[in-house]
């Protein structure tokens, strides 16, 4: 009887202990995984950032976005941007003309990633975390507004790139939540239908 008493208490026991691991397992994996989502995206916003950074000033030399990786990083490595010093035209007695002198140019390289040491410009066209290395989505083009062609762009990266290794349910969800929502299932900057480039991870 003793015995019998004895293996029931373990019996118990360990039942115990696995129905407690299963309650820590149900609470802390979505912690795991929302953590490991923010830490993730933190990487992939900021190459979405560097992305936009280069596409305004690429926009501000050329008049318009770009939709190739390839000629964007040439911009950067290559490129260079005039210094502009405005001054009084001395020709003008009422003082409201300026004339636009150029003083120098600075390369588009320095303009942007100066102060980012060891900063690679080949790597900013790959998502973080993708495997196999992915790039990101790029679009360019126009819309009309105003009875005008105004220059669009868009960039982004879905769920299943950089959160691959992760739970793939949990990543399912997430994107059904973010569709249903009529939202993009990732993140992204720019619009090919809004003339924004406005990022979508603050209302992530």
């Amino acid at each position: 009887m003793d015995k019998k008493l004895t293996i029931i208490n373990i019996v118990l026991v360990l039942l115990a202990i696995f129905l407690g691991y299963l309650v820590y397992n149900s609470i802390s994996q979505p912690l795991v995984f929302e953590n490991t989502k923010r830490e993730r995206e933190t990487k992939v916003v900021q190459n979405l950032k560097d992305i936009r950074s280069s596409q305004d000033l690429f926009k501000d030399y050329y008049n318009r976005y770009t939709a190739n990786f390839d000629s964007l990083i040439e911009f950067i490595k290559v490129g260079e941007l005039p210094l502009i010093n405005i001054v009084k035209d001395p020709n003008d007695t009422t003082d409201t003309k300026t004339i636009n002198d150029t003083v120098g140019f600075v390369k588009v390289m320095d303009s942007l990633f100066k102060d980012r040491t060891n900063f690679n410009v080949e790597t900013l066209r790959y998502i973080p975390f993708s495997e196999p290395q992915q790039e990101f989505e790029i679009q360019a083009g126009y819309i009309m507004r105003g009875g005008m062609n105004v220059p669009v762009f868009e960039v982004k990266a879905h769920y299943n790139t950089y959160l691959n290794g992760l739970d793939k349910q949990r990543i399912r969800n997430e994107s059904a939540l973010r569709e249903d929502l009529d939202k993009y299932p990732g993140v992204k900057v720019g619009s090919m239908s809004e003339p924004s480039t406005d990022g979508n991870w603050e209302n992530l």
